[in-house]
């Protein structure tokens, strides 16, 4: 007889999951998208939901329907030693060099910082992440309670936080909401769309799917079609929490702008909205919220960090990758988050073209026999443009001109590539690739034997 899962669990693993996704940083961006798009904000927030939640439903879909235990066996469709290079580099982003150090960063300056005194700043930061990253060594040493701790406790309590003040917003906004800004003016669409590879959720989810996936094999089910049905699920569950909530702090962000003037991220509105609304109590409920939010991913981030490395380099244990990843971690958030930012814009814009990519292969991967071949090309074209969009990026980020190696190229890509001063060059050529080899691969009867690894 084939174990179900019933109604509560399947909630209990939408709540992991929905908890692991969701950090600080998906509080201040749409805060922040909200307040730039103003009278335009249904068509950027429809943009920021597609790679801020559809996305990231995808990424978790896209690993159970595979077949494949794991990233690094997906990515090996296109070659090993790219499913080792991408999938190292996935985690190393999302774990101790950008994303795990930013849960510590953005939970210290929006929720902790107002109440530090001045010219203490530097000190408050490592006492906070000092003690941030030992609750988090603590969590991520025994992962087999993560359903329980994140799933059962900490993301209902971090819902009802973050209910509160939404409730708080709807019933007696602000103001009314204020003109688009720059680029939210001639394109709020594109401009949500790549607002949403902030979030770095797409690139996660390909991650935190091998957590659902162990869940739900926890609970006895282990027929591909089962945790399937049930990965989707709870995958709705997740994204229809995010999906609300990223809705409720852009309204917010778009109607504050009177009372609060624009802010150049996300922190300040949410600080001064729960100060309008609550004020010294609505702080520390900031606080709370915001602490709770990045712990659950912080915690995320460094389990799946280790497992996988444990996994590729099996003589070092996993505690020992724990312990590593939490000194690494903790060492670069004290560098600041306005670092932490500049340096991993340029690393989103080369990897999220890739990630989305591999994702469209695999759904579409029956239709060209899984041929190996249209992996390499449609991968390769990728990679062609995403790695210059993402060296332009990294002069962006500096503020310095141009490598002049580079021009030439970004300057050919302008020329032919549609969209890509809108940041989606890649789009179009993928497509292209996919279409003509994935032809060739149905006319030649090419095909490519699909491993469960």
């Amino acid at each position: 007889m084939r174990n179900k899962i019933s109604a509560s669990g399947q909630f209990a693993i939408g709540f992991m999951l929905f908890a692991l996704f969701f950090g600080a940083g998906n509080l201040i961006f749409p805060a922040q998208l909200g307040q730039y798009a103003g009278e335009n904000i249904w068509s950027a927030i429809i943009g920021f939901l597609i790679t801020g939640v559809g996305l990231p439903l995808l990424g978790v879909v896209t690993i159970a329907y595979s077949g494949n235990k794991n990233l690094q066996g997906l990515a090996s469709r296109v070659h090993p030693v790219y499913g080792v290079f991408f999938t190292a580099l996935l985690y190393l982003t999302i774990g101790p060099f950008f994303a795990a150090p930013r849960t510590g960063t953005v939970a210290y300056e929006t929720g902790v910082l107002p109440f530090v005194p001045e010219g203490f700043e530097q000190t408050g930061l490592f006492i906070f992440t000092l003690l941030f990253f030992l609750v988090t060594l603590l969590f991520s040493l025994f992962p087999a309670k993560i359903v329980d701790t994140v799933g059962k406790v900490l993301a209902p309590a971090l819902v009802l936080l973050i209910v509160i003040l939404l409730i708080a917003v709807f019933i007696n906004p602000m103001d009314s909401i204020g003109d688009a800004q720059d680029s939210y003016r001639s394109g709020p669409f594109l401009t949500g769309f790549l607002e949403g590879y902030n979030t770095m959720d797409t690139i996660a989810s390909l991650v935190f799917a091998i957590i659902v996936i162990n869940a739900i094999r926890a609970y006895g089910v282990t027929g591909k079609g089962e945790i399937l049905s049930v990965a989707v699920k709870t995958g709705v569950i997740a994204i229809s929490l995010l999906a609300v909530i990223y809705v409720g702090f852009s309204y917010l962000g778009a109607t504050s702008v009177t009372t609060l003037g624009l802010s150049d991220t996300g922190g300040p509105v949410l600080s001064g909205a729960a100060s309008h609304y609550f004020g010294t109590i609505g702080s520390v409920l900031l606080a709370v919220m915001i602490i709770l939010a990045c712990l659950t991913t912080a915690i995320g981030l460094i389990t799946a960090n280790a497992e996988y490395f444990h996994t590729l380099l099996p003589k070092i244990s996993y505690k020992t990758f724990v312990v590593i990843f939490i000194l690494f971690t903790f060492t670069i958030a004290n560098f600041g988050l306005e670092n932490i930012i500049t340096y991993s814009v340029p690393i989103l814009m080369f990897l999220y073209p890739l990630a989305i990519v591999l994702i469209l292969l695999t759904f579409l991967s029956p239709l060209f026999n899984h041929a190996r071949f249209v992996y390499v090309a449609t991968i390769a074209v990728t990679f062609l443009i995403a790695i210059v969009d993402g060296i332009k990026a990294l002069a962006d980020s500096l503020e310095v001109e141009m490598f002049h190696f580079i021009k030439p190229i970004v300057e050919f890509y302008e020329r032919i590539l549609p969209f890509y001063n809108e940041g989606i060059g890649w789009l179009l050529p993928a497509l292209i690739v996919i279409l003509i080899t994935g032809i060739l691969a149905r006319v030649l009867n090419l095909s490519t034997p699909i491993e469960e690894h």
